[in-house]
């Protein structure tokens, strides 16, 4: 029989004789890394992964309003300078970083961000990222994580860019790539697109890198602007700068607990979506304005606006979307429009509608998404330059169908939310060349206001000058 009392079995000592320590779990660090494996491991983008996580950790009591936003700096942060940090640690370890596991490039480049990216005190960003390791990926590779990140935290982000970083005079194009956290494919066709010298990509590649703000739409016949303005109040929001039905959102503003959103009379839209929308509905038609098309409408943004501005002159709105779930995300984007639309779930290259139906088209086709480089971070990293082709016979049979949607001397709008030459300007080229019934129309006057627009016909608006995504817009005209 067992004369000893029972005993709490001792934990296992580390090599220092030290009891070991259960690793306690920090809501907000592990959540920021759920968040990157969901990008990495679903090719789920952050802006879609975020919100939720976020809810159930409010939900939960786990977070405040602070602890939301640090969650959210430490993704959309990682993610912006994954290229940079990428470079930083492949510095600190001894293997090709295709030999590190995602996962523990993940707490790495979280780490990183904290010692280079924040204001976060160098002992908390190591030890609270070495914590992490060790809930997520075991103590053995936590050891690992700490030694790295010691190395990074002896130096600062400059500091650490001018050892990486190859001499612009050396490969401009390399030299920018890992300066500004961009692959390098994608800043050379930025450069192509934007043209000029180094102080504009440079300040194209910065913009990608900011935090975009937060822009809200007044839908026509709903809300207006001014309305949104007195309700968001003015130490909050301040108007747009080119889009009357703009509203801009001070940092840190939340959308979704404004009543107008919830009720669906505004909605969160990029300025420059909207001035691409409003240019298609203010171009000059000679004869019947009564039938739009959204021939891309999905995920419906641009459509309600449309819906609103066709309502107001007594036209309606047929707004097209291939895929069921995205039409039904327009339909609840159009919901309770005052004037007569209509959502179907239809494929725009082979059109139920008959040719000529319409006055005025939009298509705003599927592309790499390189214009919106801001809010979708993680495309930079997703995207390949093969991927062009695959979206370039899709493009060219959009723009094709629109043209043959719009009557005689109705306009139609080819947008992309990419400035890719690719995707702009070789599309719209290579249809009308092979269209002798369409001619281009000047976009810039439809745009009052807004500066830089380059030679046009077409327009091309950019982070760094305009505030916006990197909008492309040709209007074309048919002619016969």
């Amino acid at each position: 029989m067992n004369d000893q009392p029972n005993r709490r079995p001792r934990k296992p000592s580390g090599k220092s004789g030290k009891p070991y320590r259960r690793p306690q779990k920090d809501p907000v660090r592990y959540l920021a890394f759920e968040a990157l494996r969901a990008v990495d491991e679903r090719d789920a983008y952050a802006n879609l992964v975020l919100p939720p996580l976020l809810k159930k950790a409010r939900d939960k009591g786990d977070f405040d309003t602070r602890d939301a936003a640090l969650a959210t700096e430490l993704v959309y942060g990682t993610l912006r300078r994954q290229g940079t940090y990428d470079a930083i640690v492949a510095a600190c370890i001894d293997r090709p970083l295709r030999e590190v596991d995602p996962p523990v490039l993940d707490v790495l480049n979280l780490g990183v961000h904290q010692l280079l990216g924040t204001r976060i005190p160098t002992h908390a960003a190591v030890s609270a990222s070495v914590e992490l390791a060790r809930v997520v990926l075991g103590d053995g590779r936590a050891k690992f994580v700490n030694a790295v990140l010691r190395k990074v935290s002896q130096d600062d982000l400059d500091g650490w860019v001018a050892k990486v970083a190859p001499s612009y005079d050396e490969d401009a194009e390399d030299h920018l790539a890992v300066v500004h956290s961009h692959p390098r494919w994608v800043v050379s066709a930025l450069w192509d697109s934007l043209g000029g010298g180094r102080a504009g990509i440079e300040d194209l590649l910065e913009a990608d890198n900011e935090r975009p703000e937060v822009t809200l739409v007044a839908r026509p016949g709903r809300t207006t602007a001014d309305e949104l303005l007195d309700s968001v109040g003015e130490d909050s929001a301040l108007p747009g700068r080119w889009s009357p039905y703009a509203v801009r959102l001070s940092e840190g503003g939340e959308p979704g607990s404004l009543e107008a959103v919830r009720e669906g009379r505004a909605g969160v839209q990029d300025e420059g979506s909207q001035l691409v929308a409003l240019a298609l509905a203010n171009a000059s038609l000679e004869g019947p304005d009564e039938k739009w098309l959204d021939g891309c409408a999905g995920p419906g943004g641009k459509a309600a606006l449309l819906a609103g501005l066709a309502a107001q002159r007594g036209a309606a709105l047929l707004a097209a979307e291939k895929q069921p779930h995205r039409a039904g995300l327009v339909a609840q984007a159009l919901a309770g429009n005052p004037g007569p639309y209509q959502v179907i779930a239809a494929d725009g290259t082979r059109p139920p509608w008959r040719p000529g139906t319409f006055d005025r088209v939009l298509m705003d086709v599927p592309c790499t998404g390189l214009g919106a480089l801001r809010r979708r971070p993680e495309a930079r990293w997703r995207r390949r330059p093969q991927d062009l082709d695959g979206f370039a016979p899709l493009q060219r049979g959009l723009l094709r169908t629109a043209l043959e949607s719009v009557r005689v001397g109705g306009i139609v709008g080819y947008a992309t939310c990419s400035p890719h030459l690719a995707e702009t300007r070789a599309v719209v080229d290579d249809v009308l060349k092979h269209n002798g019934g369409a001619e281009l129309v000047d976009a810039r006057p439809l745009m009052p206001g807004v500066p830089a627009l380059g030679d046009g016909p077409d327009v091309q608006l950019w982070p760094h000058l305009h505030g916006t995504d990197a909008m492309y817009l040709a209007l074309i005209r048919r002619t016969a």
